[in-house]
This record gives structure tokens, C-alpha cells and sequence, in this order.
């Protein structure tokens, strides 16, 4: 048997071809990004970003939350110390929430929750015993400041990210080859306008005076 020797018509395989994504239910996405980093990603199957966002963020967060001996995340707005911090901490979700349970009882004049036998994430009693965790750590306390912070503000574009999706990205000469080859390509037969008739094609009486 004779085997076809014709070219294959099979169109290549673009690359930069953009890929669907289900983003799922994005509200719900959006709050489970917020309260655990990657779980929105997790949810939507996107696993190996959600993975990854979960061990960079949480890992940067609890390192920071470690230099300071717990303290450096804590809720805390009165005249004596407004914890301006905290507003950026509290994006990385659940794991700072308990600063906010703390704060709570500390108002309430009640014991702060003993987390590993240390009240991790309790606000100052006043300005010295802040001043005290400053001296206990030195600049480590400013340092886990800046981390737990980091790792918060990381965790609100990992949520813009599952609510809005990826972006995809097409190089400059990928986008003029694509320019090129739509404006080389042949015309589609069924776009194309109908052809011109003439009159006198048209009216049947005319050729009948003609042949006379």
C-alpha cells in the first residue's frame, strides 16, 4: 500500500495560545485567598501556584512573627500606640486574626491566651513593656515587623490574583508575527461580496433585442 506523501495540514501549536481557567465562584476564591495564602488557588485547581504562595508567604510571616518572640504582630489603636502595622499584617488572614482575639480580651481586662505558654500576639499593657520587647530584641523586632508585613501585603495581589485571574503575557515579536499573518491571510469565501451584475445581465428583454 502506497503511503500518503501530502504535508500534514495539522496547524502548529502556539505557544503563547491563551490557556481557559476556571476561576470557579471569584467572591469565594477571593475570601479563601485571604484567609489562608494560596487557598483561593487551591480551590480554583490551580495547585502549584496556590503551593507555592502558601510555603513563600506563610514561611515569611511566621520567620518575621519569630524574630520578635511573637510580639511584633498585635492589634492595638489608642492614644497611646495606634499599631498602624497591623493594617498590612492582617492581609496575610487567618494566621493573624488571633492579634485580634488578644487585643479583645486585653480591653475586656482579661488574660491574654497562652499560645506554647507565651501570650503570642497580645498588645503591650503600655508604652514600657513595648519598650521592654524593643530592648529584649534589638532590631530583630523591627525586622519581624517588616516581614510579617511583607508577607501581608504579598497575600492581597495573591488575591487579586484568583479573583481576576492569570495574565498572559505575548512577546513584541510574537504579536507582529501574529499582526503579519492576519494581514497575509486570504480572505474567507464566505465573507466575500457577492459579484457585480450588470443591468443588462439582469433584464432578460435585453438580450432578446440584441439577437434581433
Amino acid at each position: 500500500m502506497a503511503q500518503d506523501s501530502s504535508p500534514s495540514t495539522t496547524p502548529p501549536v502556539d505557544p503563547y495560545a491563551e490557556v481557559p481557567v476556571d476561576l470557579k465562584n471569584r467572591e469565594l476564591a477571593l475570601l479563601l485567598a485571604w484567609l489562608l495564602p494560596g487557598g483561593g488557588h487551591l480551590y480554583q485547581g490551580r495547585r502549584g501556584k496556590g503551593i507555592l504562595f502558601m510555603v513563600c508567604i506563610l514561611s515569611t510571616y511566621f520567620l518575621g512573627l519569630s524574630m520578635g518572640g511573637g510580639h511584633v504582630v498585635y492589634a492595638k489603636w489608642d492614644s497611646e500606640d495606634k499599631r498602624l502595622p497591623f493594617l498590612c499584617q492582617v492581609g496575610v488572614g487567618a494566621p493573624a486574626l488571633p492579634a485580634l482575639v488578644q487585643a479583645f480580651r486585653v480591653t475586656r481586662q482579661q488574660e491574654p491566651i497562652l499560645i506554647f505558654g507565651s501570650p503570642v500576639m497580645a498588645p503591650p499593657v503600655d508604652t514600657i513593656q513595648l519598650d521592654d520587647w524593643h530592648r529584649e530584641y534589638g532590631f530583630l523586632f523591627e525586622m519581624g515587623t517588616l516581614y510579617t508585613m511583607i508577607a501581608g501585603l504579598l497575600n492581597i495581589l495573591v488575591m487579586y490574583d484568583a479573583f481576576a485571574g492569570p495574565v498572559f503575557m505575548i512577546p513584541d515579536s510574537m504579536r507582529k508575527k501574529r499582526a503579519a499573518q492576519e494581514a497575509n491571510a486570504p480572505p474567507n469565501p464566505s465573507e466575500a461580496a457577492p459579484e457585480a451584475t450588470s443591468p443588462e445581465a439582469s433584464d432578460p428583454s435585453s438580450h432578446a433585442s440584441k439577437s434581433r
